[in-house]
């Protein structure tokens, strides 16, 4: 059966402790949005999965309650930085199995300030669900005190220096443009413009990326209302309608680890493998599709990611970006909404605010940041440890 995103909502995502709310909060301020997007009451939602890594178990009833206690099934999903598309895929198959017509997927985050440790709780090493890929890095490049998730990526840029002779202004643009794109998304939690050398000329995390070519810690929360080809022709929501054409999740494989090498550890090929997937479910290709908001944590992931979407060849990425192939007037707009980079990256909601831009985008609502004509849209979204989401979206 097919399913159908007709209502979207987030809040601004902010630095944390900066703004006085909790997680309930920007929960409700999301969902209550989403539902309000779709003229829709909670009274009608049948399910509740809700997207969040660092609040106790049961924090997503906690959350949910705000919207209505009307003894629907929540569920708490966890699945590291793909936690929101996780809390979206399992909204679509409820509808598309038949089981539900009208599923809420939820994600929020109240975050601390600063990097993050080795996993989302930033706990022990040793018992790291993440300890395995950490050990793949620790092999190839040892281990250097610097925040271990930007080891791990800038490692992978290194690689894909060595290998393809991408250079530190390629990696630069990346964040350039993201920032660039920012500018014009009130959902941001930074809009300030920056250019390739003032990105290059900011403090180094771990080499060669530097703090403008990291995703921050934030708070914040987005939400997205999936329903069924029934439930549109009921309630006349065909104008709302944005059709999840095709979606796939993909968690590492013997690939992952056996290389030895940081850009296979952090995810590139099961990206792959979940894009092929999404294709094939929605007939459709990377060329059909107009505009993408993809899971730039880090600079390097988003050039990875043009690889593994097959945008370009491997190693052609770093060139991409430089030929101005994935802004506006380009082949594709990559992160409208200013990416993980700059529009900020609470773990539990950065899935579900790439659904809504897209969302947004496909419908002709973006504003400032609109990708003219935009009918076919794709969110990709990672979570290290691993979960790799891909969705495909068409206007109905």
């Amino acid at each position: 059966m097919k399913s159908y995103i007709v209502g979207v909502g987030m809040t601004k995502f902010e630095k944390p402790e900066t703004r006085d709310w909790q997680y309930w909060d920007m929960a409700e301020e999301a969902g209550a949005a989403a539902l309000a997007d779709a003229g829709i009451p909670y009274e009608l939602v049948e399910q509740v999965p809700v997207g969040y890594c660092f609040q106790p178990s049961t924090a997503g009833q906690r959350a949910a309650y705000e919207l209505g206690l009307t003894g629907v099934p929540v569920y708490n999903v966890n699945n590291n930085c793909a936690t929101g598309s996780t809390a979206l895929m399992m909204a679509r198959q409820f509808v598309a199995g038949g089981i539900s017509d009208c599923v809420l997927a939820l994600g929020f985050e109240k975050m601390k300030k600063g990097a993050l440790g080795g996993g989302a709780d930033g706990g022990d090493f040793g018992t790291s669900p993440v300890a395995r890929h950490y050990g793949v890095m620790a092999a190839a490049h040892g281990f250097e005190m610097t925040p271990p998730t930007a080891q791990i990526f800038g490692n992978a840029a290194r690689e894909h220096t060595e290998r393809h002779g991408t250079t530190e202004r390629q990696l630069a643009a990346v964040a350039a443009k993201n920032h660039r794109h920012s500018a014009d998304n009130p959902y941001a939690q930074f809009r300030d413009v920056y250019e390739t050398d003032e990105i290059l000329a900011a403090r180094t995390v771990h080499r060669p990326l530097t703090k403008l070519q990291c995703s921050p810690t934030s708070d914040g929360a987005a939400a997205a209302l999936v329903v069924s080809e029934r439930f549109v022709v009921e309630h006349g929501l065909h104008d709302k309608a944005v059709e999840i054409a095709g979606q796939a999740m993909a968690t590492d494989t013997a690939d992952s680890f056996a290389s030895g090498s940081c850009i296979d550890v952090v995810g590139k090929p099961m990206s792959r493998a979940a894009a092929r997937q999404a294709y094939e479910a929605s007939g459709l290709g990377i060329e059909d599709v107009d505009v993408i908001e993809l899971h730039d944590c880090f600079s390097v992931n988003e050039l990875l990611t043009y690889e593994a979407l097959g945008m370009c060849a491997d190693g052609e990425s770093g060139k991409l970006v430089e030929s101005g192939a994935t802004t506006h007037g380009g082949r594709w707009v990559v992160n409208p909404s200013g990416g993980l980079i700059s529009k900020g990256h609470p773990l539990g909601a950065t899935g579900l605010a790439q659904a809504a831009e897209i969302t947004w985008q496909l419908r002709g609502e973006a504003g400032a940041r609109q990708v003219p004509g935009a009918r076919t849209g794709l969110a990709h979204n990672i979570g290290l440890g691993g979960a790799a989401v891909v969705t495909v979206l068409r206007k109905a």
